[in-house]
């Protein structure tokens, strides 16, 4: 990849994980991961799905972890059809910034091919996970002055309407057969890698996870990552050994721990 296209590609997809933190409490969901392993595993989500590192190493990221462990569960398929740079938005309706990246080829939105994917594999998918919603609300955010945009409300609401009416229905309508839920869907919230830099910004990421974790209700349950990547903690020497901040990459998307890390919190909230 040429030098320039490599830093515009870093600039535009580094962050997609921008925001994170987990909401300070876990709440359980009407669908607590109680199914249990299948032989199928689904991920979905964005460039923390996909397992994008800025050295370009992208065959570390946490669902690639999850599926090592969920081997030994009985699981023997994983299709993972996360893209860098996507949004709530562009998963309902196709766009993903960078879809020529995608590990798993597939035609049209992120969503259509998730449902076709478990419409194909009926009764036999479980886990999904799904990371999704940083990229919605990063615009809004200016690290460099630590200030929130005015429009960080309107764009939450309409992430929020795309999880709650369309993203999470439609994957459990399709996890659903003969009325019977038959996989786990688990959706995680996110660490906040400029905790360090602007740890003012807490109480907007501390917001946008409470968010999540109501959007889930009734759909999926919420995986707590931000408190193994240090919590609220200031400093947090977490952001340094778990992602690419202290680098000279300056990225804030996980490192290969960070990913195990992420990866470590999806297998104690499955308890499989």
């Amino acid at each position: 990849m040429p030098r320039n296209m490599l830093r515009h590609f870093l600039r535009i997809v580094a962050p997609v994980v921008f925001v994170g933190s987990l909401l300070l409490f876990s709440a359980p969901s009407a669908h607590a991961a109680t199914v249990g392993p299948k032989s199928h595993y689904l991920a979905l989500g964005d460039s923390l799905a996909y397992g994008f590192q800025p050295d370009l190493d992208f065959s570390h990221g946490y669902a690639e972890d999850f599926y090592a462990d969920l081997k030994n569960h009985g699981t023997s398929s994983y299709a993972n059809l996360g893209c860098p740079g996507e949004t709530s938005t562009s998963m309902i309706n196709g766009g993903c910034t960078f879809s020529v990246l995608r590990k798993f080829p597939y035609i049209g939105s992120q969503l259509n091919a998730a449902v076709i994917y478990l419409k194909l594999n009926p009764g036999r998918v479980s886990p999904v996970t799904l990371d999704i919603g940083a990229n919605d609300m990063l615009p809004d955010i200016n690290k460099s002055s630590c200030t929130v945009d005015p429009k960080w409300p309107t764009d939450l609401a309409q992430m929020d309407t795309n999880l709650q009416q369309v993203i999470l229905p439609k994957l459990s309508a399709a996890m659903t057969v003969n009325g019977q839920r038959t996989g786990d869907l688990l959706l995680m919230n996110y660490y906040y890698p400029y905790q360090n830099l602007c740890p003012t910004l807490l109480p907007y990421i501390q917001l946008f996870n409470q968010h999540l974790a109501a959007d889930a209700s009734g759909y999926a349950t919420i995986v707590d990552v931000f408190t193994p990547f240090g919590g609220a903690a200031t400093p947090n020497p977490n952001i340094c050994s778990d992602t690419w901040m202290c680098s000279i990459f300056k990225d804030i998307h996980a490192k290969s721990a960070g990913y195990r890390v992420i990866a470590n919190a999806f297998e104690q909230t499955a308890g499989y």
